[in-house]
């Protein structure tokens, strides 16, 4: 009984340390800059999160059911470009604004959904590891977007798509109303459905999900399926932010900012355990944590240091938890 209650306070522990990180980075942030808490900071922090913290929601599940995906960040560049030209293709047309952009959003879901099959097939029915797999996809995409675009960029011929990219009703950008809707429709998906039970019991122990009539294949397929369409919005949001697409510029890293927003919110890289909302706090803890370092004048350039830092010791925490 006694050890039943010990494991019950330590996920308590691990589920509010995100939090808690959260707050501390915050109270010294707000110390060591009085213009850390200023409204307009606070909104560039949270539209700066959002792109990479969609991306991180279906991370989440993919991580939890034992896998990884290393190619949401070429992803985003493959399925941004793809979007940018149907737009384009649908105003010279002479179509409305609204169904080329519409138009623009449908292609960059199916896109994203597509890829994400890819990987998915490949690490279910072709039994190749997870990192074998998006290591290679990384790279396909990545290749795809710079010849598509000459390694330059894809700029957009509508100014529908610009403007929603920059909008802000009640003065919080779309980005983020986005990122907290999909973050509340995923974490009860999560914790409330068959669905969420079955990633959660195959990343604990595929072998005896699969004793237990699990279909693990299909649930780790869903999983990096579901990544997939979070880089499809992801990507036509980062589109309508810039009007454009840089084919050897988006994505860079986000797949870095991803797993360590997915590790800091309390998901074991083990799988198994985790929740959506905590990597919604463990994107915000990142965008924190840059934005602390640039208001203190430490170069941006050690940022991804820090990021790294940051992967090693929480993953070091998990082992020792362990």
């Amino acid at each position: 009984m006694n050890a039943v209650l010990q494991g019950f306070r330590r996920i308590e522990k691990e589920r509010y340390a995100a939090f808690a990180a959260l707050a501390i980075l915050s109270i010294l942030s707000a110390i060591l800059s009085p213009f850390f808490l200023q409204p307009q900071n606070l909104l560039n922090i949270v539209r700066q999160v959002s792109y990479t913290g969609i991306i991180a929601l279906g991370m989440t599940f993919v991580i939890v059911s034992g896998g990884i995906d290393l190619s949401v960040g070429s992803m985003a560049a493959f399925v941004g470009s793809l979007a940018v030209i149907t737009l384009n293709a649908s105003v010279n047309a002479g179509l409305p604004e609204w169904v080329a952009v519409a138009a623009a959003v449908v292609c960059a879901v199916l896109v994203g959904v597509a890829c994400g099959l890819a990987n998915g097939v490949l690490v279910t029915k072709g039994r190749i590891a997870p990192f074998i797999v998006t290591l290679g996809t990384m790279a396909l995409f990545r290749s795809l977007s710079l010849y598509m675009g000459n390694a330059g960029e894809f700029r957009s011929e509508s100014m529908v798509f610009g403007e929603l990219g920059s909008s802000a009703p009640l003065g919080v950008p779309l980005p983020a109303f986005i990122l907290i809707g999909l973050a509340g429709a995923l974490s009860f998906v999560f914790t409330r459905t068959r669905y969420g039970r079955y990633v959660r019991a195959v990343g604990s122990n595929a072998r005896v999900a699969r004793y237990s009539a699990i279909d693990v294949d299909t649930t780790r397929l869903l999983a990096y399926a579901l990544v997939g369409l979070m880089v499809g919005v992801s990507a036509v949001l980062i589109a309508m932010r810039f009007n454009s697409v840089g084919s050897s510029t988006v994505g860079i890293n986000y797949e870095l900012d991803a797993i360590a927003a997915v590790i800091i919110g309390g998901t074991s890289m083990a799988g198994g355990r985790g929740t959506v909302w905590g990597t919604v706090v463990g994107a915000i803890t990142l965008g924190v944590i840059n934005n602390m370092l640039n208001m203190v004048g430490i170069s941006p350039y050690l940022q991804g240091t820090v990021k790294g830092l940051v992967i090693i010791g929480a993953v070091f925490i998990q082992r020792q938890r362990q």
